[in-house]
């Protein structure tokens, strides 16, 4: 890593693995909105809002920060992206009148132009390792049924939008562990 980065001190390599943090606060906050897009418990869109505010925007921000001092370019671009879209999602349904100004066909836009980024990225997820390339596959699949249920309004396409974003946030919650687990038990218990 420090012959690719110049990042050699003692210091920036003594930094624990920032991504279990960042992939947390993904998990989490899509596991809430999910349960709201599905349909199984509509009122948790409303109770998202905090997490994605602090634990999928900021959280996940800092991770991405972190990642960027590690020099794991696509744990940075990974993290500090989302990080940003849970903060500006938390912005749209917060600011007065936005959501409503923006209305189905920019909140289509808005999830289009996320899905254009989660398929760069999962592009370059499938390089570093399976359980990425999984996740980013079902991310990209949610996100393009979510992008059309906000286009054409049908909450069936919505509803299964959600239910990939179930999923998506299991996966994400099983890299958490195998993660958290694999560093602290000092080797490989849940593959990755």
């Amino acid at each position: 890593m420090s012959s690719q980065t110049g990042l050699d001190s003692p210091r920036t390599m003594n930094i624990a693995d920032p991504g279990p943090l960042g992939l947390g606060g993904f998990a989490l906050t899509t596991f809430v909105l999910s349960l709201a897009n599905s349909g199984i418990i509509p009122t948790a869109g409303a109770a998202v809002l905090g997490i994605a505010l602090f634990y999928g925007g900021i959280a996940q921000l800092l991770a991405g920060m972190w990642e960027f001092v590690k020099g794991n370019t696509f744990g940075a671009v990974a993290f500090s992206s989302y990080g940003a879209f849970w903060l500006s999602f938390w912005w749209l349904l917060t600011a007065p009148g936005l959501e409503k100004a923006a209305g189905s066909q920019g909140v289509g836009a808005y999830l289009l132009a996320w899905t254009i980024f989660t398929a760069i990225m999962t592009i370059g997820a499938l390089k570093v390792n399976r359980l990425l390339g999984i996740l980013f596959s079902v991310l990209l699949v949610t996100f393009v049924f979510l992008t059309a249920g906000a286009f054409t309004g049908a909450a069936d396409i919505t509803h299964v939008g959600g239910y990939l974003g179930l999923l998506t946030a299991a996966i994400a919650w099983y890299g958490v562990g195998a993660a958290v687990i694999n560093s602290t038990w000092k080797r490989t218990v849940f593959p990755v």
